[in-house]
């Protein structure tokens, strides 16, 4: 009998390396965001619109702090839970502008981004069966993250006839005795949307009610323009249930930084702190200096980056509207989510025919789960100019499904 073997070096053939893979690992799809984002690279001329990131480059103070930092020879590291200096700044900020006020000592840890923060609060609590309660549509990593740590993301559809507000019917219809963590994110990514004192109260019952944890990710907090953020924990009898998730990425123009952090009871953090010394010891620490600069002296350079989001928000909603796309008003972060439902197309076609033939990335908003189909994610996290050109390109792209269709 012959065996197959390799020809190169005369050994037995081996077998798919993906057989030793972790069926889960396998499983989950690639995130749909970088899926567009990646068919920009190649492509000349195309106005980006996709990933959500700051167009404003971090602060000079800030760079400079980390660069001092470096050269003193800070490049050690530091405690676990990150340096006690920031750890110490983040409550003074967080009690200040939110009313959610935490002990630096116990109930803050410093974290590689508001990514990881979510990852350890998940990977802590869920054990293999738990139902996670995630409102869609949603931040496209956490129903993979559920998964990957043996829990099961059940969807909570929001709708744009409610300005994509979570509602108590909707969550109440979603709970079973499985269910352990409700996952909020508000501002909202993809859709913008907010949520007011009044909003959060009868959410609050339920979580009550039903004896729920919840991870509130609040990155995109300081980006609201015509209401102050409601932080979750801020209401009565939500504090010690809640993980309150966030960082310096998108106020501060930080997003390679990597810096974030999480706040909540310290049985709850004690508990995350062990999975985080385990897996990366600790934040960056010149990321860690010039968050505790930003956090300092950053906060005037932080409110005219809104200021001008705002302006850009006014302009892209208007825009949208103009084409004839039906688009709600987004109250924070720095999406528009416009639907495209008229067109006939799903999310996916329009995004990728928008992409080649009308030069504009967006993304599709299928890929952030119930509720986003029919609609498209744009980011207004670029320069004006950029938006109008890319209004313009779309109105034509609409234009010509219009003319095509008659």
């Amino acid at each position: 009998m012959i065996v197959n073997q390799d020809k190169k070096d005369n050994k037995p053939a081996s077998k798919s390396m993906s057989s030793y893979l972790n069926p889960g690992a396998q499983q989950i799809p690639p995130s749909g965001i970088r899926k567009f984002f990646d068919l920009v690279g190649p492509n000349k001329g195309i106005i980006s619109l996709g990933v959500g990131e700051p167009d404003f480059i971090t602060p000079w103070h800030m760079r400079e702090a980390s660069v001092y930092s470096l050269e003193r020879g800070f490049t050690s590291y530091t405690s676990n839970a990150g340096m006690i200096e920031l750890r110490e700044a983040i409550s003074d900020y967080l009690e200040r502008g939110f009313h959610t006020p935490y002990d630096p000592e116990d109930e803050i840890l410093v974290t590689v981004g508001g990514s990881e923060a979510i990852d350890l609060a998940l990977r802590a609590l869920i054990v293999a069966g738990d139902e996670i309660l995630v409102p869609e549509p949603c931040y496209v990593a956490y129903s993979p993250i559920i998964a990957l740590g043996g829990g099961v993301p059940v969807g909570v559809e929001t709708v744009a006839e409610t300005n994509f507000k979570l509602t108590p019917e909707a969550l109440e219809a979603k709970i079973t005795p499985k269910s352990k963590v409700l996952i909020l994110c508000y501002p909202s990514n993809p859709t913008g949307a907010t949520m007011t004192y009044e909003d959060w109260l009868p959410i609050a019952e339920i979580v009550e009610k039903h004896d729920l944890i919840v991870i509130s990710d609040e990155i995109y907090a300081e980006l609201t323009y015509n209401q102050k953020h409601v932080s979750f924990p801020s209401i009565p009898g939500m504090r010690d249930r809640t993980i309150l998730v966030s960082g310096f990425s998108k106020a501060f123009a930080m997003t390679g930084w990597r810096i974030g952090y999480m706040c909540g009871n310290s049985d709850l953090i004690s508990a995350m702190l062990k999975i985080h010394q385990y897996t990366v010891m600790c934040a960056p620490s010149m990321g860690q200096v010039a968050a505790l600069e930003a956090l300092r002296n950053g906060i005037e350079e932080k409110d005219r980056m809104v200021e001008s989001y705002n302006q850009r928000r006014r302009l892209i909603v208007q825009g949208f509207r103009d084409i004839g796309l039906d688009c709600h008003e987004p109250q924070g972060a720095f999406y528009a989510f416009p639907s495209i439902r008229k067109t006939g197309l799903t999310s996916e076609e329009f995004a990728h025919r928008l992409l080649t033939e009308g030069k504009v990335a967006t993304v599709p908003g299928g890929v952030f789960g119930s509720g986003g189909e029919g609609y498209l994610r744009c980011s207004y996290a670029t320069s004006l100019a950029q938006l109008n050109e890319a209004l313009e390109r779309i109105g034509n792209f609409v234009y010509k499904l219009e003319q095509v269709g008659k």
